[in-house]
Parts: structure tokens; C-alpha cells; sequence
């Protein structure tokens, strides 16, 4: 090993050479001069800036790594929800004031500046914004490793609102660069697809299978450096961008064929394309597939490659490589990896799987048996012949396991196999997912106790000790310190600026909570908050909102098991009462929503476009005086999320007990100063725990409740006669009253599926949410009270650091220790 050099830094970070690295980059990486430049162009001008910076750490960590041949951490997931990185850049590279300082010296707005990047659409919801947190924390605590995801170029969607229902546009977010990324030609990897195995004798005489005849994919990788906070480590995620092996047939081209000339290259493109293609057709499913393989195989043989540079032993690969599969979306690299090592570098079926059990974890993000991927064996057998039978014969030796654990016992087999018997034969990736690991974890502590004990027990059983927790959490870097610039400076002003790497440290703010300057000042940072979200509420939906109102927020992935309906129910009781009584006495709210739904889940998108139809009514109804408002914010994304969490006052968390695994925007929210209403489900029991009872609002059945109901047999009829509030407020909802100018039923199917179905008991959970709702307005109208609450809630929520959860992870699952610089 060479001797170690200590890091200096050759950039100037002071006030006039961060002044002086940012004209540079105008002049020459962009070809501007001040008089010319656009603010677009000073934005790519002071990003490259930070990014020089960032990147002299990056080149100092990868000689580090590569020096020390450690163990890295490779994370594999379907999303990143990054966001803007801009301020997060800054922060990390240590000069965010020094910065601003130097952008106001060149007459600019910072505030300007920062708004002119566009979020990196690669994710959806908590998973991927997890992802990124996770990302934050690993540099951040010095620990080796690479995010592995893919390069979209649309991303999910961009959400508009026609006449109140969701329309899916592309989000080009891409489409005139980022300075964030740098492209690896160098480190491009070919894979296969399709094709078909034969049976081929080798030069011992045997059979072995031969997978021919294969489509290549070209994987060319694009890395986004993650730098970490208080230290010099910086990462990186590696995006792959899918391309043709041969981009153009000259032969087709010169024969009159121009659409067959790029008809490869544009299909081969085509799988790096779109977020979660709509799987309710057969193409959409087979490209989702392809997408999964697609990430796996290329991560996979970028890793082999980075291990045999430096190592040839393959028993000490999972010394060298720990890697995480978040959910089942990447749950193919156990068998690629198996492939790999049986097909390509010729190791026996015993050495390579216990390297491969012990080189994979897997994290389970859901208990809704639906959310648990399965794949037909014959979409299998078409696109990924040869992985098809590894897994059958990763099952046959499995099932004999089972066998000799329970004799006999057929259904055992059945419950357990990894090919589920039907009409259909279909691979269920979640269960190859716990047997190939080592490791299997849950969210949050309940979470993990319904996965043993109702999703998995026969696993639990199987493999004692394999199942463990780990809660998640959240990055204070992004979701404190560069989304509450007022807030951070008044924590720090009082505790110092410990709390940005140790959230444990936000305790010493409990004593601040009854003092009535700090209780005015946290409140006057909400204020502030508040009046800039009633602006973007105002220039979005034009909506005119008061900021002084309770600002009740709900934003996350809009699925029927978050119940964002429960809180439309809410909405119109409360709005019949005001009707019935316009001197009814109660705080004035703001209720703000901001979701996306699944382009093909139809209901979800009848309850975007119930919300928004309601919302009309009500924000032009004068007989109320403004005492309710109702805003739907669209193209929910991180940057959006960032202004709202912020202002919020009361934080929805009304999933149906035992359906939510974790979430972390209740973490964030609560953060903020948030007092949370919410069910005893995934982290708000953790949330409850660390704040207190008395300084949140819990509602509705319980996990055990639930189950009960079930098992009594629910009648949805019966909640909905029996509770004369709820039957009007769903047949008003369902009725054409708030859709007049539209044919008659738009909005009925939402009234028949809550007293014909309510799958996720929103009418059981009516009464008591509504209940705790009265708590909640009672307690904004002591805002005494409501100050010391939500101080409370930001003192006390050093446990959601996603550092905490990473530590965790490093030293029970991973592995890992830190490698500082």
C-alpha cells in the first residue's frame, strides 16, 4: 500500500474565489459573459463550481478505496429520488454562505439561481427517497460505497390537472443537460436477452448449458458524485443508460429501409426510457422485466470487474461486496450473480451459491401481498431462458430443505416454493428474495413483526435470526438544514450546529419548549414558511389561502391503503357542518394535498379528480367565509416537498393499520415541527414513542382490530347505515352535485367502492378520525400549546436520522466500518 498523502484542496473557497471559479465556468465550460448570461446559465456556471470542488474529494476517495481494497456497500434500487442537489452541494462542500455571498457580489438572486434546476426524475415515492437519504448517509459517515440505479430520461410522469383528473406528460428533465452527471464510456458493459439454451458437451466431456442466440444490450454508466457532509468522502451513484450495440444498419439505410435502419437502437433505448412502464399489458410487463435484468446484469459485472482487479480468490467476493437489493425490483441479481459464476467463471453449484448468499440482502418495503412481484415462467422463459432454470433449480434444492424441516407436509412446499402452482406458473420474487439472501430486514419495528409473523412465518421459522429491523430515517442535511433555512438557523443559534451529523443532539432544544420567545420564534419561522407556500398554493392552483389557518398537509404516493379519501370524507363533514351552521366555531384549515397516482390505477385517479372537484366548490363558496380551503398542488416531486414540509401545521399519516411499512414523511414532516395525526401503523408507533402520547393524535383501529374485523367478516353497509354524517357525506361525494357541468356518475364509482369494498376500511376508521380531528383544532386555538407540541416533535426526532439507520445496517448486516480520509 503507498504511503497516504493528506488531502489539500487546490481550489481558492474563499468569497472571491468561489467568485472567481464561477465567472471561469461561464467563460469557458459555457461560452457566456456577464452581459449574455442567462440565469440558467449562471445556475450551470455555480454548479459546476461546486462541483469542481466535490469532485477533487471524489478522485481522493476512489484512490482511497482502490488503496485500501476494501469492502464496499453496493446499494441496488429501481429509484433515487434525488431531487435538486444544488443546495445540498453546497452544504456538503462546506461553503453555502461563502457561495450566496459570491452570487449576490455578481448582482444575482440565490433564490433565483436555485430555481432554475429541475428535480432528477428517477423515482416515485418513499422507496427512492429513501434510497437518496441512504446515499447521503453512507459518504457522510465514510462508509465505501455506489448507489446502482437507472439512467431514466422521462422518469415517472409530470402530473398536470385537466379539468381535476391526473394527465401524465413526460418529464423531460433531461432534455438540455445537468451538470451533475459524467459519463464512463470506458466502463460500458454489453448484456444479453432473449435467445434460447442448449445442452453443449465441454472440454471434459460433460453437458452444460449454453445460453444462445441472445439480443445484446449495451450498458453505458453515468455517476452522480454523492458528497458526504463534515468530511471529505464522496461517492457515487451509477446510473445506466441502455443503447444498442450497433446504433445504425447502414444496409437497411441503403436499401430505402430509414425506419429499419434505427429500429434496433430505438427499441434498445427504449428500456432506459420510463420509470415503472404500465404493467397491465403484456409489453409493459415484459420491459419491466427487461428493466430489473437490465439494472442487475450491468451492476453485477461492473462490480466483478472492480473485484478482480485487485483480488482472485472468488470465496472472499462477499468480503469485498455487500450488497443490498431495496425491495424486489432488483431481486434478479441473485440468480445473474449464480449465472455468473456458474456460466462465466465455471465455480460449482455449492461455492457459488453460498457466495451468493452471503454477498445479498434484501430489504422488504411492503406487506400488501399485491406489491410482492411475481413473473409468469413463460415471460421468463422468453426473455431470460437460462436465469428460468437456475431458479428451478434453486427451488429443487430449496424445497429439499423444506423436506427435511417438515416430512411430509405438502402444503409446507407450497407455501414456501418459489414458483407458485396455478393457472399460471409465476416466479414470486419476493421469496427468492429471502432465500438468496443472508439477510432480510423490515422498516420499522412493526413492520418487521407483521413480516414474521403473517407475510413470511414459515420462513421465520425456517431461517431463525434471519429476519431483522431497521427503521428507517431521513437525511438532516436535505430535510432540516437546506429545506428550513429559518428553522436551522434559530436550532443552531441555540444549540449550536452538532445536530447536522448527530440529530440525537436536537434533545437539548426540550427545555426551549416552554419558553414563550423560542415558542414566538418557532412559530414566526412556521409563519414565514407558511406565507411563501400560500404563494406557490396561489400562483399553482389559484388558490387565495390565509397563512394564519391551520395548514393540514397530506402528500405522498396516492394509493387507497394511504386513505387519502378518509381525509376527502373529513372534508365535506366539515364543510356540511359549515353549511348547516355558518357560525360553527372552528379553526380555519387549509388542506393540501400533492400526490401522484399509478397511470393505470384508476381509482387512485378518481379520487385525484374527487379531491380537486371538491376543492372547486368549496374554495368559491362564500356561505363559509373562507374557513375551508382545499388545494391539490400538482407534479408532486422533492423540490415541491421541500417547501411544503416546511409550512405544514398537521401531518396526515392515516394509512390502514398494518399496511404501511414505514414512510418517511412522517418522519420529515414531524422533523419540521409537524404534530402528526395518525394511525398506529409503520413508523408512527416509533414516532409516538419518541414524541409522547400527549404530542401527537392517534386514531382508528389497530393492527389487532383490523384483523378481527376481518375475520368477523366486514360489511362496509353497516358503518355506512349505521353513521348518518358518513352515508350523506359519500352519497354527496358520489352524487353530481360537485361535478354539474359533467356527465352524470364521474364521481360514483368512489361512493360504490366504499360501501361495496373499502378494502382499506376508511368507514370504520371514519368516526374516530373525525374525533381526533375536533383535538386537533382545539389544540391550534391554544398555539401556546401547539408551539411547545411542535418543538417537542422537532427535539425529539433524533432517532430518524437516516445516519442511525445506516450505522445499523453497516454493523448487523453490511459489515462495513468507515474509511475516513
Amino acid at each position: 500500500m503507498s504511503e497516504t498523502i493528506p488531502f489539500q484542496s487546490a481550489l481558492d473557497k474563499s468569497v472571491p474565489g468561489l467568485k472567481s471559479l464561477v465567472e471561469n465556468h461561464l467563460k469557458f465550460s459555457f461560452a457566456r459573459d456577464e452581459e449574455t448570461a442567462t440565469n440558467r446559465d449562471w445556475w450551470l456556471s455555480t454548479a459546476k463550481a461546486a462541483q469542481s470542488i466535490i469532485i477533487e474529494r471524489m478522485i481522493e476517495t476512489m484512490t482511497r478505496y482502490h488503496q485500501s481494497n476494501t469492502k464496499r456497500v453496493y446499494y441496488f434500487s429501481l429509484e433515487f429520488l434525488m431531487g435538486r442537489l444544488f443546495s445540498n452541494s453546497l452544504h456538503s462542500a462546506g461553503v453555502f454562505k461563502e457561495m450566496e455571498a459570491a452570487l449576490v457580489e455578481l448582482g444575482l438572486d440565490p433564490d433565483i439561481i436555485r430555481d432554475e434546476e429541475y428535480d432528477m426524475a428517477l423515482g416515485n415515492g418513499g422507496l427512492g427517497r429513501l434510497a437518496a437519504c441512504f446515499l447521503d448517509s453512507l459518504a457522510t459517515l465514510d462508509l465505501p460505497a455506489i448507489g446502482y440505479g437507472i439512467h431514466y430520461q422521462f422518469g415517472l410522469f409530470k402530473q398536470e390537472f385537466h379539468n381535476g383528473c391526473q394527465v401524465e406528460l413526460p418529464d423531460a428533465w433531461m432534455s438540455f443537460g445537468t451538470p451533475w452527471k459524467i459519463i464512463r464510456p470506458e466502463h460500458s458493459t454489453e448484456i444479453e436477452l432473449y435467445g434460447h439454451v442448449e445442452n453443449v458437451f465441454d472440454d471434459r466431456g460433460n453437458y452444460v448449458p449454453r445460453w444462445t442466440g441472445a439480443r445484446k444490450l449495451l450498458g453505458v454508466p453515468w455517476d452522480i458524485p454523492i458528497p458526504g457532509y463534515g468530511t471529505l468522502t464522496v461517492n457515487y451513484l451509477r446510473l445506466w443508460e441502455s443503447r444498442a450495440t450497433d446504433d445504425f444498419d447502414f444496409e437497411a439505410f441503403n436499401r430505402g429501409g430509414y425506419d429499419e435502419a434505427v429500429k434496433h437502437k430505438n427499441a434498445s433505448e427504449t428500456v432506459s426510457k420510463v420509470l415503472y412502464p404500465n404493467d397491465k399489458t403484456e409489453s409493459g410487463k415484459e420491459l419491466r422485466l427487461v428493466q430489473q435484468y437490465f439494472l442487475v446484469a450491468c451492476s453485477l459485472k461492473d462490480i466483478i470487474r472492480r473485484f478482480l482487479n485487485q483480488n482472485s480468490d472468488w470465496t472472499t467476493f462477499p468480503d469485498k461486496a455487500a450488497v443490498q437489493l431495496n425491495d424486489t425490483h432488483p431481486a434478479l441479481a441473485i440468480v445473474e450473480l449464480m449465472r455468473q459464476l456458474q456460466d462465466v467463471y465455471e465455480i460449482d453449484w455449492d461455492t457459488a451459491w453460498s457466495i451468493v448468499t452471503k454477498t445479498f440482502a434484501y430489504t422488504n418495503h411492503t406487506l400488501l401481498p399485491e406489491a410482492l412481484e411475481k413473473w409468469s415462467v413463460g415471460l421468463f422463459q422468453k426473455v431470460l431462458p437460462r436465469h428460468l432454470q437456475i431458479i428451478f433449480e434453486i427451488n429443487k434444492r430449496f424445497l429439499d430443505q423444506v423436506a427435511k424441516k417438515w416430512p411430509g407436509d405438502t402444503q409446507k412446499k407450497k407455501t414456501l416454493s418459489l414458483i407458485e402452482e396455478g393457472g399460471t406458473q409465476m416466479v414470486r420474487m419476493a421469496h427468492l428474495s429471502v432465500v438468496g439472501s443472508h439477510s432480510v430486514n423490515g422498516v420499522a419495528a412493526l413492520h418487521t413483526k407483521l413480516l414474521k409473523s403473517n407475510l413470511f412465518p414459515e420462513f421465520d421459522e425456517l431461517y431463525p435470526g434471519k429476519f431483522n429491523n431497521k427503521t428507517n430515517g431521513i437525511t438532516p442535511r436535505r430535510w432540516l438544514l437546506a429545506c428550513n433555512e429559518g428553522l436551522s438557523e434559530l436550532i443552531t443559534s441555540k444549540i449550536g450546529s452538532g445536530w447536522i451529523r448527530h440529530l440525537d443532539e436536537l434533545r437539548k432544544l426540550e427545555p426551549c419548549a416552554e419558553d414563550p420567545q423560542f415558542q414566538k420564534d418557532f412559530m414566526a419561522v412556521k409563519l414565514a414558511n407558511k406565507v411563501a407556500l400560500a404563494k406557490i398554493i396561489a400562483r399553482e392552483c389559484g388558490v387565495v389561502v390565509d397563512p394564519t389557518a391551520l395548514f393540514d398537509v397530506q402528500i405522498k404516493r396516492l394509493h387507497e391503503y394511504k386513505r387519502q379519501h378518509l381525509n376527502l370524507l373529513h372534508i365535506l363533514a366539515l364543510y356540511r357542518r359549515l353549511l348547516q351552521n355558518p357560525d360553527l366555531d372552528i379553526a380555519p384549515r387549509v388542506f393540501i394535498f400533492a400526490a401522484k397516482a399509478a397511470p393505470g390505477y384508476d381509482l387512485a385517479k378518481l379520487i385525484i379528480k374527487a379531491i380537486n372537484a371538491v376543492g372547486s366548490k368549496i374554495n368559491s363558496d362564500e356561505r363559509i367565509n373562507g374557513k375551508l380551503k382545499v388545494a391539490f398542488l400538482p407534479n408532486y416531486r422533492v423540490s415541491l416537498a421541500q417547501r411544503i414540509v416546511p409550512a405544514a401545521d398537521l401531518s396526515e399519516q392515516i394509512s390502514t393499520a398494518g399496511k404501511e411499512a414505514s414512510g418517511t414523511g412522517n418522519m420529515k414532516l414531524s422533523l419540521n415541527g409537524a404534530l402528526t395525526i395518525g394511525t398506529l401503523d409503520g413508523a408512527n408507533v416509533e414516532i409516538r414513542e419518541e414524541v409522547g402520547d400527549e404530542n401527537i393524535f392517534i386514531f382508528g383501529m389497530t393492527v389487532d382490530e383490523v384483523e378481527a374485523l376481518w375475520k368477523k367478516g366486514y360489511r362496509p353497509q353497516d358503518y355506512y347505515n349505521a353513521n348518518e354524517e358518513l352515508r350523506a357525506v359519500i352519497d354527496w361525494v358520489g352524487s353530481n352535485y360537485f361535478t354539474p357541468n359533467e356527465p352524470a356518475g364521474v364521481l360514483s364509482g368512489l361512493r360504490d367502492n366504499l360501501i361495496n369494498h373499502d378494502s382499506f376500511l376508511v368507514l370504520p376508521d371514519f368516526q374516530s378520525y373525525s374525533d381526533c380531528q375536533e383535538k386537533v383544532d382545539a389544540a391550534f386555538r391554544d398555539q401556546a400549546l401547539w408551539a411547545k407540541m411542535a418543538i417537542l416533535n422537532t427535539a425529539r426526532m433524533g432517532k430518524f436520522s437516516s445516519d442511525r439507520t445506516i450505522r445499523e445496517y453497516a454493523s448487523e448486516i453490511w459489515h462495513v466500518d468507515p474509511l475516513p480520509a
